[in-house]
This record gives C-alpha cells, structure tokens and sequence, in this order.
C-alpha cells in the first residue's frame, strides 16, 4: 500500500459562490491536509480524507471572512475542520474519474460526487515521486447548515445556495 500525502505548496483549494446572483465571489482555505492510500499505479483503489481549518477561509475581504467563520455559516469556533472522506474512486476513461465520498460540513454529513481528473505521475526535482489531481463539484451549502440568508429591497438573493468547488492538488509518495 503506497501513501501519498497533499504538497500544499502546490496545491489550492478554493470555492465560488454567487452573490447577489450577478457576481461571483471566489474563496479558498489556506491550511489543509490529505492523505491517499492506494495500491494500483492508477489510483483506482484509493481512499482519500481531506480536512481543512475553517479559520484558514480567505475570500480577499477581511470582513466577510470573520462572517463566513461566525455561526451565521461555518462555525469555526464549534466546527473547527471540514473534512472529506471516500468512499470510491471510479475510472471512468482516459483521465477522468469520480469521487465519491463523505462531505462533513458544521457537524453534518453528506454524500458527495466530485469530477477529477488525474494528471498524471512525475518525478520533481527533489527525487519525489508526485501524482496531480483536479477536482470539480457543487454542493448545496444549505444541506451542510450553512443557512444564513438574506433578501436586498428588490427581493434578490444575496449569496447563492450552490458552491462551486475546485480542487487542485499535488501528492507525494511517501518513501
């Protein structure tokens, strides 16, 4: 069984969500950590958890980053990590496959599918075996609690139900 960790250097998780539905506000957590174990060069058979530190959210607004770490959304004080756990990693064809795992948002947990597309295996610059992976998903932030929601004077949304995911990650074997 091979285990390959996440490079954070050279990996980034980010998020978008709709605001206000005519613009598109974009975030990311900046402390992260994954593991993968797989025995097939393909990773066909891997199990992946994921975890990230709610107080590492970053939207480029200092203000709507201490909202989204507040109990109106993420809860960071009594939820400190959202973390991610599969339950199946499916080739599709050529480099796509599907992840499908376990999503822990707020103490809720959901069934997630994510698109991926596997990049390939290098070898760096410092003798480490790396595997690349993009990652692409929605969810309904509404089912993992995050229900915070509010109505301008016109009667629009002010943030979307739905957010986009995009993963983009560097393992390295681990020797």
């Amino acid at each position: 069984m091979a285990t390959w960790k996440i490079d954070a250097s050279h990996s980034e998780i980010t998020f978008k969500v709709k605001h206000l539905v005519i613009s598109t506000v974009s975030g990311k957590f900046n402390e992260f950590d994954a593991t993968v174990e797989a025995e097939k060069d393909d990773f066909s058979d891997a199990q992946v958890s994921f975890s990230a530190k709610i107080d590492s959210i970053s939207t480029g607004n200092e203000q709507r980053d201490g909202h989204l770490k507040s109990a109106d959304f993420f809860d960071a004080a009594g939820h400190p990590e959202l973390t991610f756990k599969s339950t199946s990693l499916k080739h599709i064809s050529g480099s796509d496959y599907e992840l499908t795992g376990d999503l822990t948002i707020r103490g809720t947990t959901k069934p997630v599918t994510l698109k991926a597309e596997f990049g390939g295996i290098q070898n760096d610059f410092y003798g480490n075996t790396v595997a690349g992976f993009e990652l692409t998903g929605k969810i309904n932030r509404q089912e993992f609690g995050l229900t915070w929601s509010a109505v301008t004077e016109a009667g629009g949304v002010v943030v979307s139900d739905d957010v986009k995911l995009a993963v983009n990650v560097e393992l390295i074997k681990q020797k």
